[in-house]
């Protein structure tokens, strides 16, 4: 049942119309009364999905790479990434809920076509590269379990379109479901390989301290963006604000407020999770590669050899093949609902979600299968990293109408972002683009 349509505020050019992701919009119950958890528990779920996206395959390689090649120095990075991150959604949420509209409906609304339709071509952009990393980590994750060969594996890939339907045929919950129980097997491997690789914590504090050699190596700037590409993902802009409108929460001013209260604590604490895991990987490169002299591990079938014999356990090797798996299957459902909003935000066009999952895999299994059966599987990893770098680059294109749009009282109405919170998003877009500027120039200076 979806509620009645709000007011409109007298900044968009046109009325609200049908949302994205149409029979999943308000689905999902909220306590009306009861206790501060009673309320929070049925909101939490959109932060989770969110957070897959800050875990996805293609961090992995950049997280390894940065690990086995600078130690835990670039923890600094993946925690920026993440304050980021936390300021970035809870700007999607006040959207999707104080506006009524996800971030591609936003920039439809707001910008004529000539604008509109670059900014959508960026957004399939960083989608097709967020797949194409998915494609590759779970064909790995098949090939390290089960001996799959990797060309037969990206092919495989493709089939993960009936897990989407299945789990949609028994409602949005169930999605959420999978996705957390999915997060919770990937938290308890790295969990046992943390455990085993026994970190110099003592190091691990002092990598969370910021360093000017981030800005005076250009490898380490490149792995840098990697992270921050893999973390603060375009993607997960238009996701957030369109998956915050499953809930019922209401329409008066009072029940908004409170759904993004809920809806921003709920992302929160699902991207703490996602630092958590995230430095994880980290740690676990520096503890063993760095520590091992081996500095120049960015594959993950490398990485999944290497553990075995550094850890003295042949457990290691197999929860990293199991998580990197779950992370695979995880990150299809979520590029797959990015997908259709982006386009059903953009363009206003509705079609079947299977078919737009399956035109989005076979663009990214096309440079898949290319590349491995070209350069073989030495390179997928350097093409995971690649792809991360693109997701960064893509980045302002998607964060700046999210500042532009919260910031603005014509379009939010009593929900505008209040002014500490637009200087701090305003703060991270403009670091974005700086770091993406200077990527450019040390990468055409030579």
């Amino acid at each position: 049942m979806r509620p009645s349509p709000a007011p409109e505020t007298s900044g968009w050019r046109s009325a609200r119309g049908e949302p994205s992701l149409a029979g999943m919009f308000g689905s999902v119950e909220t306590a009306k009364q009861g206790s501060f958890w009673r309320k929070l528990l049925a909101f939490l779920g959109p932060g989770y999905l969110v957070a897959v996206g800050y875990m996805d395959p293609g961090n992995w390689a950049t997280s390894l790479a940065g690990g086995s090649s600078f130690g835990y120095t670039l923890l600094s990075v993946a925690l920026l990434s993440n304050a980021m991150a936390i300021v970035l959604q809870s700007l999607c949420t006040r959207l999707g809920v104080g506006a009524g509209r996800d971030l591609a409906q936003a920039c439809r609304d707001s910008f004529p076509r000539w604008v509109s339709l670059p900014l959508w071509l960026s957004a399939e952009i960083a989608i097709t590269a967020t797949d194409l990393a998915e494609v590759i980590g779970t064909a790995i994750g098949l090939n390290l379990l089960f001996h799959i060969p990797l060309e037969i594996g990206v092919l495989i890939t493709a089939a993960d379109v009936f897990l989407i339907l299945a789990l949609q045929a028994f409602g949005f919950r169930w999605i959420e479901a999978f996705v957390v129980a999915m997060l919770g097997v990937i938290a308890a491997c790295f969990a046992v390989q943390i455990a085993l690789a026994d970190p110099d914590w003592g190091a691990v504090i002092r990598g969370f301290a910021p360093t000017t050699d981030l800005l005076a190596n250009p490898q380490m700037l490149y792995l840098a963006l990697g992270i921050l590409g893999a973390t603060v993902m375009p993607h997960n802009l238009y996701l957030h604000s369109g998956l915050v409108q499953t809930r019922r929460y209401g329409e008066s001013v009072g029940e908004k407020r409170e759904a993004i209260r809920f809806a921003t604590i709920d992302s929160s604490i699902a991207l703490c999770l996602a630092l958590v895991i995230n430095a994880s990987i980290l740690i676990l490169a520096a503890a063993t590669f760095h520590r091992a002299g081996k500095t120049d591990v960015a594959e993950l079938d490398q990485a999944h050899s290497f553990l075995a014999p550094l850890l003295g356990s042949t457990l290691a090797p197999t929860l990293f093949g199991v998580a990197l798996l779950c992370c695979g299957l995880n990150s299809t459902i979520t590029a797959t609902l990015s997908g259709q909003i982006v386009m059903e935000g953009f363009l206003n066009l509705r079609i079947a979600p299977w078919l737009r999952r399956m035109v989005t895999r076979m663009i990214a299994i096309v440079p898949a299968v290319v590349v491995t059966i070209w350069a073989g599987e030495k390179a997928t990893g350097q093409l995971l990293i690649l792809s991360q770098v693109v997701l960064s680059l893509q980045l302002p294109f998607a964060v700046v109408p999210l500042v532009m749009f919260t910031a603005s009282r014509a379009k939010m109405g009593p929900f505008v972002a209040p002014r500490w919170l637009t200087a701090l998003a305003t703060v991270t877009a403009v670091v974005i683009i700086a770091l993406n500027a200077k990527l450019v120039w040390d990468y055409f200076g030579g």
